[in-house]
Parts: structure tokens; sequence; C-alpha cells
């Protein structure tokens, strides 16, 4: 009952501070002044503090991790994305960036608020170890993929203002356009690796356990359809030098392909994913 109420202290305050932040980035744009961001930073900072304290509570339950419920798994996601962008920030002080990343953690969090503590994200027969894999792995690989999106959002963004001579007193709180190509190109570099060693878990455990079917299943086909996209872009980018407007365009094409394979798909097409 104790590790019950503090782990759910430490979510509210996680959340309250991940609200916090929201509001400071988005008005430091508003108001244009850096000082603003980087206070938001730093409170976004200590959210991911708590919750990465609410994750140790959760994790005193030995079987969160073959079976998270679906607020864990949201707060997870929050969890994961920010990791990755405060990562990033602290090592390239992009921090209006944030302007972008912290609404989607917010609304991360807000969906895990949303949802029933103790119900279970996986059916009984999906409860393994190499499901808990498989699912880690792809939410951190997906995590980078939303932050070179965001990076090449806002790449796309910021060049159209400098072409266009519209910046004005804006230039001096956005980051430099090659700090921007640079969080593309390392989450590129990372997210595919990783996604793959996920989906490799996935098909490992799919081939034992569905034997057959499975290929043909709507949302594994779009997973792959976006997979070999990344994989396309990460060969065009290390191998002939790609980068800047071209790949942050291209990149968030295939961040919206995969999220078709999660939400489209399942309301389009019978999947054997519909537990989630």
């Amino acid at each position: 009952m104790i590790l019950n109420n503090l782990e759910m202290i430490s979510f509210k305050i996680a959340f309250v501070l991940c609200a916090l932040s929201t509001f400071g980035y988005l008005s430091s744009l508003l108001v244009k002044r850096v000082k603003l961001a980087r206070i938001s930073t730093w409170i976004l900072a200590v959210a991911f503090s708590f919750l990465t304290i609410n994750f140790f509570f959760v994790m005193m339950n030995s079987s969160w991790l073959i079976n998270p419920d679906s607020r864990d798994f949201l707060s997870f996601c929050a969890w994961a994305v920010c990791a990755v962008y405060l990562a990033l920030q602290f090592k390239t002080k992009t921090r209006v960036l944030g302007a972008f990343i912290s609404p989607l953690i917010l609304l991360l969090l807000i969906a895990a608020a949303g949802e029933e503590a103790g119900k279970s994200l996986r059916p009984q027969n999906l409860q393994s170890w190499l499901t808990a894999v498989h699912l880690f792995l792809t939410i951190f690989g997906e995590a980078l993929f939303v932050i070179a999106s965001c990076a090449g959002l806002m790449f796309i963004m910021q060049n159209r203002l400098l072409k266009n001579k519209k910046l004005g007193g804006m230039i001096r709180l956005l980051p430099s356009l090659n700090d921007l190509d640079r969080i593309n190109h390392f989450c590129l570099l990372w997210g595919f690796p990783i996604l793959s060693v996920g989906i490799i878990a996935g098909v490992i455990f799919a081939e034992i356990s569905w034997k057959t079917g499975w290929l043909s299943d709507p949302k594994i086909v779009w997973t792959f359809a976006g997979w070999m996209i990344y994989g396309f872009l990460l060969h065009q980018r290390l191998a002939i030098g790609w980068k800047g407007y071209r790949m942050a365009l291209l990149s968030g094409i295939a961040f919206v392909l995969l999220l078709l394979s999660y939400g489209g798909v399942k309301i389009c097409f019978s999947t054997l994913h519909n537990f989630f």
C-alpha cells in the first residue's frame, strides 16, 4: 500500500513538472527569451527524475517487466522520449526544441493518467521475456525517431523562416540548423539498430507462438515498411551524405508511416496486435 502511494505521488509530481516545463517552453517562443527555455529544461530534468523514481517503485513488482499495465507502459514511453531528448539537449544546447518535445511527453502522461491501474497491457499468451525485449527496445528506437522527426520539423520551419528573412529577434533563441541536423543524424544512427533488435525479438516470439499467419498481419507489414524506409535513409546518409532539408523532410514522412502502423492499421484492419 505504501509503495503504491509513493508510486502515485512521484507520478503526479512528474506530471505537474512536465506541464510547467511545457508551459515554459511554449512561453519562451512567445516572449523570445532563451532563459525561460533554459529554466524549462531544468524543470523537465527534475520531472524526468521523478519519472525514474516512479519506475523504481513500479519495478519493485517482480512481474512488471513481463506484464506491464497500460499506465506504466505509457509512462515508460514518456520516460524514454524524455531521456533521449535531455541527453541530446545537454549535448547540443538546442533548448527550444523542447517546445516540440515536451507537449508530446505531457500528452503521453495525460494518456497514462487516464488508464486504469493494473489493467494488463498484453494477454496471458503474450507475456514473456521476448515480448518484453520487443516492447522496450521498440519504444526506445521509436523515441529516437520521435526526436529525429521533431528536429526535422523544426529544421524545415526554421529554414523557411531564414529564407524569407522572418526570424527577427528569434534568431538568438533558435538552435543552429547544423545542430538540428546533428540530432537527426544521431537519432537515425542509433534508432535504426535499436528498433531492428526489437523487431527481431518480436519476430522470434511470433514464429514460436503464432507459427503461421503473422507475416501477413497488417501491423507487421506497415512496421516493416517504416523500418525499410528508415534503413534506406540511414544508408543514404552514411553512404551518399544526404543531410539538411532533404533528410528532415524524409525522416518526417517515415515517422508518419510509422504512426499509421500503430493507429491507422488498428482502426482499418484486423490485426494480431489488437491488444494494444
